[in-house]
């Protein structure tokens, strides 16, 4: 691997180099970013591969959705479909992605809208009867036509961007100094318990810029399985269990179950996989296997919602992003930007 990376390690520099052309010219506005009047909340990361964006959105949408209209807009990865679409009854994870459509049937008074040009996608949510207050923009980051208002940017608690280099020797999509446009820096999928001398040694580590707040998260799961039926965590533990994941990173679920002594089998497939009908079918055959008369297939929200109308005895378990240090003061960044910009101060 270390002979490989060495190879490579030219194509490294050059794609650095690109992506550091790219945002000066942005920077010093010889490239044109649109700014827009509705406060726009940018989520993403350095990185490929998951950080953790989706359960942050979601963190968002629960913090201000009782006093704001949220829209959520994402390019929906690898959908079937092109062009601005605005989610309705008729969506699906083909049609908008799994990602949209799960915040779609998950929040019932949000708007949510995909488009690869948000740019375009803005002007027509701004043109709406019924316009939103605020637009929380999904893996954004590196969309530097929209001129984000505020910019939140995750790294991994295993994986920090310091610690990584740009594509192809690492997984960066631009070279580190590319954080500094964020106004927020969250370090996701802590352990629950992070001392102030774990988070002071990180926060060092990522050297913040002054006008940078570095926060720390952390994943909740939920204590009850949703899907064929409702099963508690506890109830689990009787059961043959078929894990079926289709995401970057399944390892913190996988060691949570284990945590819990959970037995399973694990088929894992590659992140926002295309499950076919072959696919279905080694589902479908390998939990006919099981012996038990007791047994399921678990999965992810964000896989669930793409073979729930496929999979019997299929399950789910949602997870939440949690603040473990200075959640109050995040908070209230967050809505201080929104009440600023909304002109509501």
């Amino acid at each position: 691997m270390n002979f490989l990376r060495k190879i490579v390690y030219p194509f490294a520099v050059l794609y650095g180099v690109i992506t550091s052309i790219r945002n000066f010219l942005y920077d010093k506005n010889f490239l044109k970013s649109t700014k827009f009047k509705t406060p726009t909340l940018v989520v993403g990361n350095l990185s490929v591969g998951g950080t953790g964006k989706t359960p942050q959105i979601e963190y968002l949408i629960r913090l201000l959705q009782n006093d704001y209209k949220i829209a959520v807009l994402s390019r929906g990865y690898k959908r079937k479909s092109t062009g601005f679409i605005l989610a309705d009854k008729n969506a699906n994870a083909e049609l908008i992605g799994d990602e949209p459509f799960q915040y779609y049937k998950k929040f019932k008074n949000i708007l949510v809208c995909v488009d690869v040009d948000r740019t375009n996608a803005i002007h027509k949510l701004e043109k709406l009867n019924n316009p939103p207050d605020v637009i929380l923009l999904d893996d954004a980051f590196q969309h530097r036509k929209v001129a984000g208002g505020f910019n939140i940017l995750l790294t991994d608690f295993n994986n920090l961007y310091v610690d990584d280099n740009v594509l192809p020797t690492g997984n960066l999509r631009e070279n580190k100094s590319g954080a500094k446009r964020a106004q927020v820096i969250i370090v996701t999928k802590c352990p629950k318990i992070l001392s102030e001398t774990e988070q002071f040694a990180i926060t060092k580590k990522l050297n913040p810029a002054k006008n940078q707040m570095v926060f720390f998260t952390a994943i909740d799961y939920n204590t009850t399985l949703t899907g064929a039926t409702s099963i508690s965590l506890d109830e689990l533990k009787n059961f043959e269990v078929l894990l079926v994941t289709g995401i970057a990173n399944p390892t913190p679920l996988v060691s949570f179950l284990n945590e819990k002594n959970i037995n399973f089998e694990h088929l894992k497939y590659p992140d926002h996989y295309n499950f076919k009908n072959k696919d279905i079918q080694q589902i479908c055959d390998k939990l006919d296997s099981f012996k038990s008369k007791k047994k399921l297939v678990l999965t992810t929200e964000k896989d669930y919602v793409r073979i729930f109308d496929k999979v019997k005895k299929l399950h789910y378990i949602s997870i939440k992003s949690i603040v473990i240090n200075h959640k109050n003061d995040f908070d209230k960044i967050i809505k201080n930007y929104v009440e600023q910009s909304s002109g509501n101060s």
